[in-house]
This record gives structure tokens, C-alpha cells and sequence, in this order.
């Protein structure tokens, strides 16, 4: 049986309440959706008509997570609407009010990046409290840029000296003696989303003149054989493209007062053989070891585009039935 019920607005600012109802009541739209319901903005307060009675309350829950987002100054998207929903029918609301006490950094423009999902929240706390983490998630799922800007956080309180970005060029089967230009031309479209999370987060300008003082580097994991590595955030992207005695080879270059993030998702390895997967391995090998920690995004920690979240969904779904996960 449908029920009807309400939430007050009487203690929000009417900026608030705008914010709440998104652009032309998209976000409404959403939980409208999301709840098969209907919901009414009317003298001060959220009707709620049409709902299943064990809804009400979970949906009075989710309207006040979302003024708690708001209340915590983030730029509300669409799929920032999405999620709380999902949660909140995993009965996971009270998991997220955490998500937004502590900020990772800021981006270059001083806005404050918060983890965005529960997912998230827990990369951030393993990398505070680790010295190796690895996190393995879909696309999507911002594992590499929150370790880039946890790094640059690091880098602008002085508590690191460098920070070391690179990746496997492994890519889709394509070698890197085949492309054009000298290796910073071979290497640079290899290494993209790196420089685009530095550029959010430092500023294309500081970002150059980091990388001339080599404050910064960039560089294939080749590069990486016979450093020791101090005072330094390493960051390993596209890990599972690396093979087990690369992964050994990347893992003892750690030095004194170093961070080492280890990024990868397994459903996307090019390797010709999967089971080769150096991140693999390591998840198997290392399991257990004091200071390293291992954290699991899933379709749920997804920040972009929703439609990603259910297309990582449906090809979950299909390699379950290959027997591929």
C-alpha cells in the first residue's frame, strides 16, 4: 500500500533548497526515480506521495544525507544523487556522512577534494595510515587521481620531496618502438590521466616547472630499475599491466619516508597471458603483511558518467556467467 509523507525545510536556506532540487528538478527527478514515487516541494517542506510505506523513511534519510552534502559545500552532480539512492537502499546512508569530514587536498583553484564514495573514503584512509596500498577497481572508479592529489597534498606541506608517476607501456597490444617521436612523444599519451589529475590539482604552470626541477617525474616503469627511491610518493598506475618480476623489481625501489600507491584494474589487463598480471600476483603474495593495505573499489565507487556504472555493471554480469571473474 502507498503512503504519503514529508520532510520540513524550514532550516535550509533557500540557496540550499535549490541546490537540493538540481537544475529544472533533476535531482528530484532522480530520487522520484530511483523511489518510484512522487515528491512535491510545497510551503516549506518535501511532500512525499505515492511511496511504498517501508520507503518513507528511507527516503526522509536520503533528503537529509543530500542537505549534509550540501551542508559540507560539494558541487552536487547527477551522480552524486544516484549514489545516495543506492546507498540508501543498502541501508549505508550513516557510511557516508564520514566520507566528507576530511579533505584529500585541494585543487589548484582552492576547492577542497573530498573521497566521493565509501570506496573512496577507505583508499584515503589506507593511504594515511600505509606505506604500500594497492587499490584495485574499474574504470572510473578515481583511484588514480585521489592518489595524485593525496600526493600533491603531501608535496605542498613539505612532508614528501618527490612525486613519481608512471605506468607499464603496455597498451591494448601496441608496443612503444612502433610509435612516432622521441620517448617523451612515445611515452606522453601513455601517461595522460596522470598529467591531467597533477594539472587539477597544481596547475599546468607549477606542474612544468616540477617536472624542469625534477620535483616531479614522469616516466615509463623501465625507468624505474636500479633507483632507491627517498622521501618520495610513488605512484604506479595501470599496475596490471605489469608482469610479476616488474612488480618485484618497481616494489623494492622503495626508499626511507616513502609512499608507494599501486593502481590497476584486473578486468582490463593486456597482457598476453592474464594470469602473468603482476598486480595479480601481488594481491596473492602480499596479502597479510603489516604496512601494506589492499583496498577494492567496485561499480559502486564510480564518478563519472552514470551510464559507466551500468555498463561496468552489465560486463560484470556477462564475465560471471563466462566464468571470466
Amino acid at each position: 500500500m502507498n503512503k504519503k509523507g514529508s520532510y520540513s525545510l524550514n532550516e535550509y536556506p533557500m540557496e540550499w533548497i535549490m541546490k537540493f532540487s538540481g537544475p529544472k528538478d533533476t535531482h528530484l527527478e532522480i530520487i522520484r526515480r530511483e523511489f518510484s514515487c512522487d515528491l512535491i516541494i510545497r510551503d516549506n517542506e518535501v511532500q512525499i506521495i505515492d511511496a511504498k510505506e517501508n520507503d518513507i523513511e528511507v527516503i526522509k534519510k536520503t533528503i537529509r544525507t543530500i542537505f549534509q552534502m550540501i551542508e559540507h559545500h560539494l558541487d552536487l552532480q547527477t551522480r552524486d544523487i544516484e549514489y545516495v539512492c543506492r546507498l540508501a537502499k543498502l541501508d549505508k546512508l550513516d557510511e557516508i556522512a564520514m566520507t566528507y569530514q576530511k579533505p584529500v587536498g585541494k585543487t589548484v583553484n582552492g576547492k577542497l577534494i573530498y573521497p566521493k564514495t565509501i570506496g573512496q573514503r577507505h583508499l584515503f584512509q589506507c593511504m594515511c595510515r600505509s606505506e604500500i596500498v594497492f587499490a584495485s577497481g574499474v574504470a572510473g572508479t578515481g583511484k588514480t587521481y585521489l592518489a595524485v592529489a593525496y600526493a600533491a597534498n603531501l608535496l605542498k606541506k613539505g612532508d614528501i620531496r618527490k612525486i613519481i608517476l608512471t605506468r607499464p607501456a603496455v597498451e591494448a597490444g601496441e608496443n612503444l618502438g612502433f610509435l612516432p617521436g622521441d620517448l617523451k612523444e612515445k611515452v606522453d599519451p601513455y601517461l595522460r590521466p596522470l598529467y591531467d589529475a597533477l594539472y587539477d590539482t597544481l596547475g599546468q604552470e607549477q606542474v612544468e616547472k616540477l617536472l624542469e626541477k625534477e620535483i616531479i617525474e614522469i616516466a615509463p616503469l623501465a625507468y624505474m630499475r636500479g633507483r632507491t627511491l627517498d622521501n618520495a610518493f610513488i605512484i604506479l598506475d595501470e599496475a596490471q599491466n605489469t608482469t610479476r618480476s616488474q612488480m618485484k623489481m618497481f616494489l623494492t625501489r622503495m626508499g626511507f619516508n616513502s609512499k608507494v600507491v599501486i593502481t590497476g584494474d584486473i578486468t582490463q589487463i593486456d597482457l598476453i597471458k592474464k594470469k602473468d598480471s603482476g598486480l595479480l600476483n601481488a594481491k596473492q603474495l602480499l596479502n597479510g603483511i603489516e604496512g601494506i593495505s589492499f583496498v577494492e573499489l567496485t561499480s559502486l565507487d564510480v564518478v563519472r558518467n552514470p551510464l559507466v556504472q551500468k555498463i561496468i555493471e552489465r560486463y560484470e554480469e556477462e564475465d560471471k556467467k563466462l566464468g571470466i571473474l
